[in-house]
């Protein structure tokens, strides 16, 4: 019989990493600040009425264009490997992975950001995750990019669950996405789910979880009023500072309700056999 799996679901900037992953080298890059990328961006968006993940995907092609920069896949996975991360992310996943083995369910990691996908590509830990989920460039005959594959905004995050859900991890198979399956023949169980972000761009996905019984989690850099509203008003399940380290509240929550996931799974199984047993 395969293990139960569980399914931990990231953003990834400020909930991984400290800032917005353009934050750290491709806007220096361009010889930008970064207010003056952020604030082109904001006025395209304000001026053509866009969506504001588009438009900072468009102000990197057409700046990148205007200084003679080429945007290529390579530049942006090269600009990945300057990211730093919370204290503990590095060995998070490995730590996770065996604790998950050792009370019997296979744990699985994926991001869903709005940031870039190529720079996550080019991380240290992006080999750690099953899939990744973020806004993407397609690239022309001589490797530069052209128009959005992929993009991911606050709101279209909860298609990615979904996916997740069902196992159907190709973005371009909607048929497969949208198809009515029973419950009981989905990969991942939303209750088999825990979700991970930083604030109100993960709202969505959070909610989700709360609804279909999964656990949302909420990490942060500094203990604001928006990070306590999340938990008073019942969108996340639990709020920390964003500490992976082995020990932390994350970790020892994290292990937690994978614990107590297995356990569930147990139980469920357990049931089947014996409802199995009384149809003989």
């Amino acid at each position: 019989m395969s293990k139960p799996i569980v399914a931990l679901m990231y953003d990834f900037d400020k909930t991984l990493c400290a800032k917005d992953m353009q934050n750290y080298r491709f806007i220096p890059s361009l010889g930008l600040e970064v207010h003056e990328f952020w604030d082109y961006t904001n006025d395209v968006q304000q001026r053509e009425k866009m969506d504001s993940v588009l438009a900072y995907m468009y102000a990197a092609i057409k700046i990148s264009q205007e200084k003679n920069i080429p945007l290529k896949r390579s530049r942006l996975e090269d600009n990945g490997r300057d990211i730093d991360f919370f204290p503990g992310v590095t060995d998070w996943f490995r730590r996770i992975n065996d604790f998950g083995e050792s009370v019997g369910v296979e744990v699985e990691h994926y991001v869903i950001s709005s940031g870039m996908k190529e720079i996550i590509d080019g991380t240290v830990i992006s080999g750690e995750f099953k899939n990744i989920f973020a806004c993407e460039y397609l690239y022309d005959a001589d490797g530069n990019a052209v128009w959005p594959k992929t993009a991911v905004n606050y709101t279209n995050k909860t298609q990615f669950v979904y996916r997740i859900n069902k196992g159907v991890l190709d973005v371009s198979n909607d048929v497969d996405l949208n198809r009515s399956m029973p419950d009981d023949s989905k990969r991942i169980p939303f209750t088999n789910m825990i979700y991970i972000g930083d604030g109100l761009s993960d709202v969505p996905c959070m909610k989700m979880m709360k609804s279909y019984g999964g656990k949302a989690i909420a990490v942060y850099q500094q203990l604001d009023e928006k990070v306590k509203e999340l938990l008073r008003k019942d969108r996340v399940d639990f709020i920390y500072p964003a500490d992976y380290s082995e020990g932390s509240g994350l970790d020892r929550t994290v292990k937690d309700i994978i614990r107590n996931m297995s356990i569930y799974d147990r139980l469920v199984e357990e049931n089947a056999g014996q409802l199995r047993k009384i149809g003989e």
